[in-house]
């Protein structure tokens, strides 16, 4: 065991894709005595494995992950309603004297776990009319839309990702103010270690052109195939997943197989550029090389961020 406190407090694992993120939580845990706490939004999808490099039962070191496969791939993915869960199962592990360790890239989920975030409700009538003029003018419209109102969270959010175009310009009507206002300064609701697992761009860029690789010579194709029969076109998350929605556009004809691989791998690295934009804004995140030089002692230099109280 580590001689990190006796006392257990929240592990955040973050970090852009490929960054090595997933065997560095279980690390974690098994050193400590935690529990894995999934925050990667497309993990939360039952079936949803290849894709999201969901790591399988016999990776898992015997640490127990928790908000893995909850969510049928129909359903609507909810930030609030991740915040719920993840604090639910915050809670009971360090009642229980475990130490949660949170593992993820999706910023928001991590952001809504830990830190004193509430977020806006919802006003159907504002939300339909967003989804009418999305349908009719396209998502690129509404993206120039909200680029003007608020240029922050236009640079945060893919101009293709309508879903999420929709809910930023719903929150800046019902609230009146900028979507990125609401989310507050950095203000942890739990004693929490950020630890950023950090890749040079050349060899990150190697490793997802890899992982890509895998995925399809792991059976991407065909899980997608079979989640298309349970419902993955018409679910408005699911469905636009890095992977997922290249397959099925390719199995719609819109492209070819290969040109569906080779667009994964490159918006694959656009989305890991984001995501390390994002929790480079974060002071409070501890940056760890996770180049493969570097490998064996990331570990160690986690624990060691662990043996003194960091905060902030």
């Amino acid at each position: 065991m580590s001689s990190a406190p006796s006392a257990p407090r929240v592990i955040a694992v973050v970090g852009p894709t490929a960054a090595g993120k997933s065997d560095l939580g279980v690390h974690l845990a098994q050193q400590l005595g935690g529990e894995v706490v999934n925050a990667d939004s497309m993990q939360l999808y039952r079936g949803m494995d290849i894709g999201t490099a969901k790591l399988p039962p016999e990776e898992r070191g015997g640490v127990p992950h928790h908000l893995l496969d909850i969510w049928d791939v129909t359903v609507t993915a909810s930030v609030a309603e991740y915040q719920r869960l993840a604090r639910e199962r915050i809670d009971a592990l360090l009642a229980a004297g475990r130490w949660p360790v949170l593992v993820g890239g999706s910023g928001l989920y991590v952001r809504g776990a830990v830190d004193n975030l509430e977020f806006p409700g919802t006003d159907p009538e504002v939300r339909a009319r967003l989804e009418e003029e999305l349908q009719l003018r396209g998502s690129g419209a509404l993206h120039a839309r909200l680029a003007a109102a608020d240029p922050e969270a236009a640079r945060a959010i893919l101009p293709g990702n309508g879903r999420r175009i929709v809910r930023a310009l719903e929150v800046i009507e019902i609230t009146g103010r900028p979507f990125t206002a609401n989310l507050p300064g950095h203000d942890f609701v739990y004693d929490t270690v950020q630890i950023g697992v950090d890749v040079a761009r050349p060899e990150l860029d190697e490793r997802i052109a890899r992982r890509v690789d895998r995925m399809w010579e792991a059976g991407l194709v065909e899980e997608v195939r079979e989640l298309a029969e349970r419902g993955l076109r018409e679910g408005r998350t699911a469905s636009r997943a890095l992977g997922y929605q290249q397959v099925l556009a390719a199995l719609a004809g819109e492209c070819t197989m290969g040109e569906a691989r080779a667009e994964t791998v490159r918006a694959t690295k656009r989305f890991a550029r984001r995501q390390d934009s994002w929790f480079r804004r974060d002071p409070r995140v501890h940056w760890l090389s996770g180049a493969a030089a570097d490998i064996t002692e990331l570990p160690r230099l986690a624990l060691a961020l662990l043996e003194r109280p960091v905060t902030a």
